[in-house]
Order: C-alpha cells, then structure tokens, then sequence
C-alpha cells in the first residue's frame, strides 16, 4: 500500500473529487459494464428453471414485469447523477435526501449485497472453469471449487486494482461472447421449434406468455423476486460515474439503455428456452427440479445436437457462463470500491479506504479490502455450511430492494421542491417513487416469504435462514454505524458533507419541511434549482 495517496480534496461541482480517472470511459464502456454486471448467461442458468417451476409459460411475462422497477430505479439514478455524479451514488443521495445515518446504512446495503453474492459467483466461476477442462470431478468438489473461486476472486480484484480502463476492455471481450452465444442458442432453439424438429413436450411460443394471466399471487410473488435478482446489477454503470467522460449525463444514460438491453435480452432467451423445452417435469423440460439450477447445461446437448459444430457451441455455452460469473465478479467489485470510497471520503469510513493509487487512479485499500472480505465470508460460509451459502445468496434480493428503493424515494424526496415541468414531475417524482414503492412491497414480500421456516436451506432461531441472513446483514450494518457514529461523529453531524464540497445552504431556522436526520432542507444544489423562490443560499465556510 505504500503506492497509495489519500484522495484529493479539491472541489468540483457538488462533490469531493476523490482522484479517480476522469474521462476514462465513454457511454459504450459504461453500457457494457452496466449489462455484464447482471452476468445475464449465469442470471437465467441459474435462474429460469425456478421461475417455470413458479408461473409454468408465463416466465417471459415475469421477465418483462420484473423490468418495470428496474427502469424506474434506473430513471431515479438517472436523474441524481445529473444533480450530483457521486461514485457513493445511494449512500451520497440518500445521505443529502435524508440525513447521514439513512445514507450510512444505504451504503452498507449495497456493500453487503455485493459481498454476500461474491461467494456465488465464485464458485460458479470455479465450478464451470474445472466442468470447461472436463475436470467434472474437481468440479463437484467443495474443496477444489473453493480453491479455484479464491483464485478468481484475487485475480479480478488485481484486474480492478490495475485500472479502469484494463477493466472495461475485458468487459468487452467477456460479454461479446456471452451475447453472442446467448443469441445463438436462443436461434437454435426457435429455429427447431418452429422446424418441427424440437424434442417432445417443446411448445409454440405465444404472446399470451408476455402478460401472467390466471398466475396466484403466491407464485407471482415468489417469480418476481426471482427475476429481481438477475436484474440487479446494472447500477455499476452509474457507480464509475466520476471515471465517465460527460458524467452528468453518460452514466445516467447507460443505467437505462442497460435495464432496457436486458429486458430484451431475458425475455427472447427465456422465450426460446421455454418452447424448446417445455415445462414439463421429466427429462428436459423445464418444470423438472433435477434441471432448475442449471438450464443450460440441461440443453446445451439438445439444442445444439452433435458434430464439431455442436460440440463447439456447446462447450462456447459452458464458456459464457464461466465468463458471465468472473465478469460479474469483476464487475461486482468497482462498485463497492468506489461506494466504500465516497464513503471514506465524506468521513463515513476510516479515511485509509479513500487512498487512490498515483498511477492506476484506483481505489486501492478499497479494492483490495472487498476482495480479502469477499474471500474470507465465500470460505467462511463454506466451511459452515454449504446450505447457509446458498441462503445469503437468495438473502441478497432484500439487500437489493433495500438500497434499490431508498435511491427512488430519495430521488422524490431530494426533487420534490425543484419540479418546473411535467418532464420533471413525472421522471424526478412520479417515476422515482413508484419504483421506490414496487421496491418497498418487494421488501416486506420477501421478508414474509423468507421468514418461513419451509423457505430456503435451514432454519435459524426458529425461521427460514434466508431471512436471518438478509435481516441479520442490515442489522449488523446498524451496529457498525453506531460504533462508526462513536468512533468519528463528525459525519454523522452533518459537517462532512458541506466541508469541501462548496454546498451552499439555507439558514436551518427558515429551512421548510424535512426529516429529522437531514440536512436536505438546507443544502442547495449546484444547479440552484431547489432554492425557493426570493431566497438567498450562503456558504457554510464563510
């Protein structure tokens, strides 16, 4: 670490320049970084065969439905990036919306979240590099995976220690493959059905598979969480924000071209794969069980049938998910460096993780940090108990709708008084608060649905695990922000945030209706385009 430097404070707009790469990436490399995050090979692998057995041939319309928050999310992230292009991004506006403490813990959901799926996504990556050398053995082994997730996870936090640039250019590469191959197996598949040369059970796609009629609430419920998941992930794109040529606009821009990519993405494949196979429970089909965790490699044989030509595309199959899960893990990284970064940054954490590298312009003692906990809770959890790993995965949708809705609420709240056209109601209000809401009611389903001891892979203190893990991981965070609050209050204060940043404020006796945690009522963005009318801002400094 003795090539790290803290982070400068210079100002630039409405936030602390903290010594990342300006300009590195262009709207392309933030587009694609926003897909790849989602891992979309490994997201419908692992998760299609859930969604069929919940809703049968309705799943496309899960996919489609699951898109509706993430879009309106990615318009809230959108639009707080314009006002303030933060790397922090939930744990910044949500701190400026409603005080340090709900910006603390939302900057904890999102280091939590991104921790927690770590684990999976290493092992996949382990799991499917040993299953691609025909090591099958070594793949089935809990040892050996491990080992081979360790090493995929120290050496995509070495690529992202490197620089951003090394970053973005293997994201190209990694999720070229992954479309391309994606693209190709859905075409098989559509081709043969539409051929007549599709195995038995296979079904004639319909539009009645976009709109889940006749679906119970249950197994909606149930779907819709799943389809959370693979969704979640394209906030990376926002996360590089202050590493983004225009960065106002580019990252906003690309966190809802991504969610719209992706969206059409999941609902072709998902469309494809459900009248190829079918969802019958025998052999291929979808509503099988023995196939859910991992549709490709049920199909992969069937769909691309034998020969060379087969064989290669078969094997390419194996590749995009190997390449989904290590691009995600790399992907997983910038985010909760760059988070636990701005957080440092504003004194939220110990100013060590704010240190950028004079050469590479990383985060270093961040970056490095996430790939040493990340290691330590992926061996932790499977030393404990391999069905506990697989609970905090499933755990990580609460963490997500968490600090998913509390970026669309704070993007009403911190809008609320700077709405000037029907442009501005409806995507800084309307839209916003929508999404925050749809994440909300995704929050308490899940907390209900996961609180049932029948629910996941164990029980812990007498309810389902997964709701231990998820509830257990806010919980925690709570703890450490109190210790933190003790430690170095000075954030917490509300001092932080204005020191250096060239906010200016109105006088806290005459500010107008705020939460009792916020300094929102008083910061001014640099836009001036909350300040009421007939008022004056003043600098804090002065």
């Amino acid at each position: 670490m003795s090539t790290a430097s803290s982070a400068p404070v210079r100002v630039e707009g409405a936030a602390v320049d903290k010594g990342l790469k300006s300009g590195a990436l262009g709207l392309v490399s933030s587009i694609v970084l926003g897909v790849s995050s989602t891992a979309p090979a490994y997201a419908l692998a692992a998760t299609l065969g859930f969604v069929v057995i919940a809703v049968g041939v309705d799943a496309p319309a899960i996919m489609v439905l699951a898109f509706v928050p993430m879009w309106l999310i990615a318009v809230a992230y959108s639009e707080l990036n314009k006002r303030e292009p933060d790397c922090g991004t939930t744990f910044t506006w949500a701190a400026r919306a409603f005080g340090p403490r709900t910006g603390w813990m939302g900057g904890w959901g999102i280091i939590a979240a991104d921790v927690i799926v770590m684990a999976n996504l290493a092992q996949i990556a382990g799991s499917y590099g040993y299953r691609l050398l025909g090591l099958d053995g070594l793949a089935e082994s809990t040892f050996w995976t491990t080992v081979a997730g360790v090493g995929w996870i120290a050496l995509m936090t070495w690529i992202c220690y490197r620089g951003i640039e090394p970053t973005a250019r293997l994201q190209m590469v990694l999720l070229a493959i992954e479309v391309v191959v994606l693209v190709a197996f859905a075409a098989y598949a559509l081709v043969k059905v539409y051929g007549g040369t599709a195995p038995a059970g296979s079904l004639t796609p319909s539009l009645s598979w976009l709109w889940p009629s006749g679906v119970s609430w249950t197994a909606m419920t149930e779907a819709v969480l799943l389809a959370i998941f693979i969704y979640w992930g394209w906030d990376s794109a926002v996360a590089v924000n202050e590493e983004t040529a225009n960065p106002t606009r580019s990252p906003g821009r690309a966190a809802i071209i991504s969610t719209v990519l992706l969206v059409g993405i999941y609902t072709v494949v998902s469309v494809a794969t459900v009248a190829f196979a079918g969802v019958g429970t025998e052999g291929i089909g979808l509503g099988n069980e023995a196939n859910a965790e991992d549709v490709f490699a049920s199909l992969g044989a069937t769909v691309f049938g034998g020969g060379v030509f087969g064989h290669t595309f078969e094997a390419l199959l194996i590749i995009s998910v190997l390449t989904s899960s290590a691009a995600c893990t790399q992907t997983t990284i910038l985010p909760t460096a760059r988070g636990s970064l701005s957080m440092a940054a504003y004194g939220a954490l110990p100013r060590s993780f704010a240190r950028i590298h004079p050469r590479y312009f990383t985060p270093t003692v961040s970056t490095v940090w996430m790939g040493i906990v990340s290691i330590a809770f992926y061996v932790g959890l499977t030393l404990v108990s391999e069905n506990v790993l697989i609970d905090s995965i499933t755990a990580t949708g609460m963490l997500i709708a968490f600090y998913y809705g509390l970026t669309g609420f704070a993007c009403a709240w911190e809008f609320r008084r700077s709405l000037h056209s029907v442009r501005d109601v409806l995507m800084r209000l309307v839209l916003p608060l929508l999404g925050g809401l749809f994440m909300l009611a995704v929050f308490v389903l899940a907390c209900l649905e996961y609180a049932d001891p029948e629910y996941g892979e164990t029980v812990l203190f007498g309810v389902g695990g997964v709701f231990v893990v998820g509830v257990g991981s806010l919980v925690l965070g709570l703890v450490l922000m109190v210790v933190w609050n003790v430690v170095a209050p000075a954030f917490f204060r509300g001092e932080t945030m204005l020191r250096g940043t060239g906010d200016l404020v109105l006088d806290r006796a005459t500010a107008t209706v705020a939460l009792p945690d916020s300094q929102e009522g008083t910061v001014i963005a640099p836009d001036r385009s909350n300040l009421p009318p007939g008022r004056e801002p003043w600098d804090p400094r002065a």
